[in-house]
């Protein structure tokens, strides 16, 4: 194979991890700013009232803002700062567990709240599988091409 064919191929792949990464960190912002700016719009989904429910939703708004760090370094290169991409997986696999042990300690009866739970449990497993996708593929050139890193 030629070395621009070469060439050529690995941007292309890496430029798909980075296409999974960004639809990631996009959506996580999307909620994030969702929280913060309009926390009126979920205080109900959490039983949460008035303005502590509407502060504590925009401190979670602020936190997913926080947590996006590692994935806008992974993002802008996903070769060079892998360790934020292996960073950002891991916060997106403990998001899934810790989302569902919280969800088993919620009673039958909170079905509104049982619900919220169940959907980050979702948003969070879909974001792990398109970052493990992004890591599959960053671990594969990597190799390859050690030395243009």
């Amino acid at each position: 194979m030629s070395s621009a064919l070469h060439t050529r191929r690995w941007y292309r792949t890496e430029n798909l991890a980075r296409l999974l990464i960004a639809l990631v960190l996009i959506s996580n912002l999307y909620a994030a700013l969702g929280f913060f700016f309009s926390p009126q719009a979920f205080t109900a989904a959490y039983e949460l009232v008035g303005t502590p429910g509407e502060a504590a939703v925009a401190g979670f708004g602020l936190l997913f803002a926080m947590w996006q760090v590692p994935y806008l370094f992974a993002l802008i290169n996903p070769l060079k700062y892998k360790l934020s991409l292996v960073e950002a997986s891991v916060m997106q696999g403990l998001g899934v567990i810790g989302e569902t042990f919280i969800l088993l300690r919620i009673p039958q009866i909170h079905t509104v709240l049982r619900s919220g739970i169940s959907r980050f449990i979702i948003f969070d497993l879909a974001g792990l599988a398109l970052l493990a996708v992004s890591l599959l593929i960053v671990n594969r050139i990597i190799p390859e091409n050690e030395s243009k890193i």
